[in-house]
């Protein structure tokens, strides 16, 4: 490393900024994050500097810059923009002993600021030597939708109780206490708002000298891996990932998503194929309560929404039955993702004004539906998992009245790499799903168009 990464105390320090443009207020603002006392160097300060001098914020010298303005700092900021100028600041402030940041010239930097995820009191910092600034923003942005926003104030609600926790819990007691603080009821009633219901459970396990024991059940989360890009899961999610001793994922979850689970969790494969026994529900929903009567924590991982089409009743059912507690986190379901992929609205104003999601895997015996009779007017029918009867599906609309002109998009593999998009009209689509080689998991869009009803009724009369 080029640069030591380190936390500077700068409480009741001087830190001092050269310039009194936008960039000296893009330094400001950084550092009025902090409680140090902040001077600006300038003849003339932009309205927002000149606004922080106003209210007591900051401390303005107009006159000339000499070595004293840079003495005793714990840290200096040149950001005049003129790079002639920043070179004779840097050497000034050098001579004074100064710790000197030269903004957009690293080589006369002896220190650089990060991409900063602020939770105060938790503080992410990021840097990359400067090398890849762009770099930094996306983790940073990455670390920003992770990081809860309430973690900074539960994080300072621990801590001034620590000195309590260190008085009335044992020793060997602390770190459970801790876990349980950060992964269990308090942080869970904190981060949905309940701040008072936190602060009592601390209180309380404090006084009673350590955590709650733990329940012999453990919790079963139901989790959306959506259609396939890691990136569009949801933050629950990815933090249910992250808490889980134990992971059941289907065969359609994307391995990428799996890497977003803590490194321990144990990962079992519970994926059904087609014409195989392997996996039948009864035993899926064995092994998972199984897992969760033993007091772990686990995620049973289905890709897209576990309450569309995702077997989800049944899960439900078994868990609430042993009296296991059990949620669902949804995902976004594949015709979402289709839409995406389309670039095209599920519904549009004045011409599909109602989505209905219906599917072509049936358990056997059950009856054939009759997937014309949900083709109403002005609507769009999503069938799930149907390219297999891609036939079946095309001559019961046409029996039906559908118009052998209506739209068709078909998308397979949504959001994947390997992602396919056929669009035809309705009488052509069997022919071209199999033309295309369109395989599961995929999605049929049929618009039906609002003049369905007048060509149904002319196929009548």
């Amino acid at each position: 490393m080029k640069f030591f990464p380190m936390f500077l105390k700068m409480a009741g320090r001087r830190v001092v900024i050269a310039g009194g443009g936008e960039q000296a207020a893009q330094k400001a603002r950084l550092v009025l994050k902090t409680e140090a006392a902040l001077t600006l160097l300038a003849p003339e300060l932009e309205d927002e500097l000149q606004a922080l001098v106003d209210e007591g914020r900051a401390h303005h010298h107009p006159g000339p810059i000499t070595a004293t303005e840079f003495a005793d700092t714990a840290l200096v900021f040149i950001a005049t923009g003129c790079p002639g100028l920043d070179a004779s600041l840097h050497a000034i402030a050098k001579d004074a002993g100064a710790v000197v940041n030269v903004v957009d010239q690293p080589d006369l930097c002896d220190a650089t600021t990060p991409s900063i995820v602020d939770r105060d009191p938790v503080v992410v910092a990021i840097g990359t030597e400067g090398t890849a600034p762009v770099l930094a923003r996306r983790l940073k942005t990455d670390l920003e939708t992770m990081l809860d926003p309430r973690l900074g104030s539960f994080a300072a609600l621990a801590g001034r109780l620590r000195d309590a926790v260190a008085r009335r819990v044992p020793q060997n007691k602390r770190r459970d206490f801790w876990r349980w603080t950060f992964k269990d009821a308090p942080w869970e009633a904190h981060k949905r708002g309940s701040e008072r219901q936190a602060a009592d459970l601390l209180k309380q396990a404090i006084a009673n000298g350590g955590a709650p024991t733990s329940s012999d059940l453990g919790q079963i989360s139901l989790v959306g891996a959506g259609p396939g890009a890691r990136d569009l899961l949801t933050l629950r999610a990815v933090e249910r990932l992250q808490e889980a001793d134990i992971i059941f994922y289907d065969r359609l979850v994307d391995p990428d998503v799996l890497e977003l689970a803590r490194r321990d969790a144990e990962r079992v494969y519970v994926g059904k194929v087609l014409g195989t026994t392997q996996w039948p529900q009864d035993r899926i929903n064995e092994v998972v309560m199984r897992a969760a009567q033993q007091g772990q924590r686990v995620v049973r991982l289905k890709s897209g929404d576990p309450s569309i089409f995702g077997r989800a009743v049944e899960e439900l059912e078994t868990a609430r039955l042993a009296g296991v507690p059990v949620e669902i986190v949804p995902g976004v379901t594949a015709a979402s993702a289709a839409a995406a992929a389309l670039a095209r609205p599920l519904t549009e104003r004045g011409e599909t004004d109602r989505v209905t999601l219906t599917t072509g895997t049936l358990r056997d015996g059950d009856g054939v539906p009759d997937w014309a009779q949900m083709a109403l007017p002005g609507s769009l029918l999503v069938l799930y998992m149907a390219v297999h009867k891609a036939d079946e599906v095309q001559k019961n609309l046409l029996a039906g009245g559908l118009p052998p002109h209506t739209e068709v998009s078909v998308v397979a593999s949504a959001s994947h790499a390997d992602e396919q998009i056929l669009e035809c009209s309705l009488d052509e689509m069997a022919e071209a799903i199999t033309a295309k080689g369109i395989a599961n998991p995929a999605v049929l869009m049929i618009r039906c168009p609002k003049d369905a009803a007048s060509y149904r009724q002319s196929l009548n009369g």
